[in-house]
């Protein structure tokens, strides 16, 4: 990538047409005068042509699609892009992955996936590292605290931008904000990507936890130790690398994962505690919620690794996994928690 290039001389991809990769491209087109969309299905992309919206996810988003390069073709967005966003889920990830033939040399690749690859235990950054060769310098998180629903009505809205190299950064982070978008910057690549993953386990306890009919003092104490079971799982089985775990890309993001009306894993724990099975409520929810495939590989990832103490991922996991009663597994952990 060219040093001398300025934000508005970069080409933007996005990789997903869920809500949060709508929401992303939302955010671009406040600055860029074409942004380039790899949506899978013909019908979403001939429906984003005519309609002017997305089908499934954030209607209320309006385009101008005189500003979007639109394509179902993955290949065609990748080989447009300097820059691109990959906001698939990340149980789709891989399999969407495995069809690009473009050379990624020269692109720069910013995850908004906030999920664990399950085929192979690593996120979308140790993913490119370990199959790809790409560097640090080449990859970069976009990470909240920031809901879609929330983009879409504007309200004022945070986003940490990390990249190895900090000019990449910096250029995604101008082309990302607005009146209702304020961004920072992070080298701290790997603990956002893994931050963004975790905090969903915890919004389902949080979800299990309210389902079931626990209170604000009871919740205050459980995210009060999900940011501590967080801090522990990356500095075991992620890197030991100093960082603040209070600041908005970790805690905020957490809190508002846990607490929103709008969190997909909040809900579907909190289905969850109100005695829905997993696959009714799997199928009850119309998005996907990252926290259920992310759930089991952290744990496994935790048993294979680090072995840290993680009392609320292990009752997520057991939950999800083993089928244990909720109501059991949430008196059990009331006993670990302080």
């Amino acid at each position: 990538m060219d040093d001398v290039l300025s934000s508005s001389d970069i080409k933007v991809g996005v990789l997903g047409n869920g809500s949060w990769a709508t929401a992303l491209v939302k955010m671009l087109t406040e600055n860029l005068d074409e942004v380039g969309w790899y949506v899978r299905t013909p019908y979403t992309l001939e429906y984003l042509k005519i309609h002017k919206h997305n089908p499934k996810y954030i209607q209320q988003i309006e385009f101008d699609t005189g500003q979007l390069k639109l394509s179902n073709d993955i290949n065609e967005i990748v080989e447009y892009a300097d820059y691109l966003i990959v906001a698939v889920p990340s149980a789709y990830l891989k399999s969407e992955w495995d069809k690009i033939r473009v050379p990624l040399k020269g692109k720069v690749i910013f995850s908004a996936v906030k999920g664990i690859i399950p085929e192979n235990l690593m996120i979308l950054g140790e993913y490119l590292i370990a199959e790809y060769g790409l560097s640090k310098k080449e990859l970069g998180v976009i990470a909240g605290p920031c809901h879609a629903e929330e983009v879409a009505m504007e309200r004022l809205s945070y986003l940490t931008v990390a990249s190895g190299k900090k000019n990449h950064a910096v250029r995604m982070a101008e082309m990302l904000q607005s009146h209702y978008i304020s961004t920072t910057y992070s080298k701290d690549i790997h603990g956002i990507e893994w931050a963004a993953v975790l905090k969903n386990i915890y919004a389902i306890a949080s979800g299990v936890a309210h389902g079931l009919g626990y209170g604000d003092n009871f919740q205050a104490v459980l995210v009060s130790n999900a940011i501590r079971e967080m801090r522990r799982f990356i500095k075991k089985n992620v890197d030991k690398k100093k960082r603040n775990i209070m600041r908005s890309a970790y805690l905020g993001d957490l809190l508002v994962t846990a607490y929103s009306v709008f969190s997909r894993n909040r809900m579907f724990g909190n289905m969850i505690g109100k005695g829905y099975t997993v696959k009714s409520a799997m199928m009850e929810m119309t998005m996907v919620a990252e926290g259920y495939y992310a759930t089991q590989s952290a744990y496994l990832i935790n048993r294979e690794r680090g072995q840290a103490r993680l009392p609320i991922i292990d009752a997520v996991y057991g939950i999800l996994y083993e089928e244990k009663s909720p109501k059991r597994v949430m008196e059990q952990l009331t006993a670990e928690l302080d």
